[in-house]
């Protein structure tokens, strides 16, 4: 295989520096989608060729269509929504009142809540 682009596409475009246009970029062709599927060793069928050329066409599109953008005045942001704590103080305050929650429990032994044996049970 050669280092190259596959075959029926051409080298990809660079924007111009400073222009924040997009230079023509080259199609995604049917051949070029064989070769990808190929390179991840996937076999695909004729429709799914088909059908991926279409999707992935889209997105590079898409891609270009964001590429042209003039973002020069667009600070950079890590979050679209201002991020704030939505969860309330941690402030320590007091339990439940031990006697209390033991006086409901249906067996207690040395102030401790008492469960049947479940692993190891003598008989």
């Amino acid at each position: 295989m050669s280092g190259g682009p596959p075959s029926g596409a051409t080298e990809p475009a660079v924007p111009s520096p400073g222009s924040g246009a997009v230079d023509p970029t080259p199609t995604l062709g049917r051949e070029d989608v064989a070769h990808v599927a190929a390179l991840a060793r996937l076999a695909l069928s004729d429709d799914e060729l088909d059908m991926f050329t279409e999707q992935l066409a889209r997105v590079i599109e898409h891609a270009r269509d964001v590429a042209a953008l003039d973002v020069a005045d667009v600070p950079p942001t890590a979050h679209p929504l201002p991020v704030r704590n939505v969860l309330r103080a941690d402030e320590p305050r007091g339990g439940l009142d031990r006697d209390e929650v033991l006086a409901a429990a249906p067996d207690v032994e040395d102030g401790r809540f008492k469960v049947p044996r479940i692993v190891g049970e003598a008989p």
